[in-house]
């Protein structure tokens, strides 16, 4: 028998043992491997590992993904996870290449994802609060939220955590030193069925300027004073 006769059931389980570009370079071969390609059963697991590969025509975004992984361990990524007033011009321009990479996708898995069940996201320090809180949104089976090395994220993704995520089972902070422990104990508070780890997070030097914040707790006790 060719590989041509089996039936659709055949061809997407033998399409799954295959990776993302292996599954692009066979469909170009034939219009039935298209679309078998083209269906989305066959995409219900993706992983990137770098924002490059989110460019890539080799997979196909829909309502069957349930789980999403963009785990970046380049080196490169010590540069994008660099505080902002640390970085020099260089360092600067190799970030606004590719800024708004990972939140332009996340923003297409909001609108073409709605069952996911769980997402995973390492080293994206271009990803905001803003971002993940309409994921939350839209997405409101999701199970598992795991955050790594994501230093845009602030208290205000945990407090989305808090409004949209009822059906949140495990959540990750883990390095996002921009996460606060009043935010953290909040989401202990209203979720407390949510597994919760931050590890190396509330007690990591924050984004902001040493001399910066501490004018601002002086202006804060000031305030207080009168």
């Amino acid at each position: 028998m060719h590989i041509t006769q089996l039936n659709r059931e055949c061809l997407l389980h033998l399409f799954s043992f295959l990776d993302k570009n292996s599954r692009k370079s066979l469909a170009k071969t034939c219009h039935q491997f298209l679309e078998v390609f083209q269906d989305p059963l066959l995409w219900p697991l993706l992983n990137f590992h770098s924002p490059a590969e989110l460019k890539k025509d080799n997979f196909l975004l829909g309502p069957a993904l349930k789980h999403l992984s963009i785990c970046w361990y380049s080196e490169r990524v010590k540069v994008c996870n660099i505080e902002d007033w640390m970085k020099n011009s260089l360092q600067k321009d190799f970030c606004n290449r590719h800024e708004n990479t990972v939140g332009d996708f996340l923003l297409e898995v909001c609108n073409r994802c709605p069952n996911l069940l769980s997402l995973t996201l390492s080293g994206c320090g271009h990803v905001t609060d803003d971002c993940i809180s309409l994921l939350l949104m839209n997405c409101p089976n999701l199970k598992t939220l795991k955050l790594e090395n994501c230093v845009r994220i602030t208290d205000q993704t945990l407090e989305a955590v808090t409004r949209y995520g009822e059906s949140l089972q495990t959540l990750h902070v883990d390095f996002c030193r921009n996460v606060t422990q009043v935010g953290l104990e909040r989401v202990r508070e209203k979720r407390p069925s949510v597994m919760l780890r931050a590890e190396r997070s509330a007690n990591m030097i924050p984004d902001t300027k040493p001399q910066k914040k501490l004018m601002l707790e002086k202006v804060s006790r000031k305030l207080v004073q009168l």
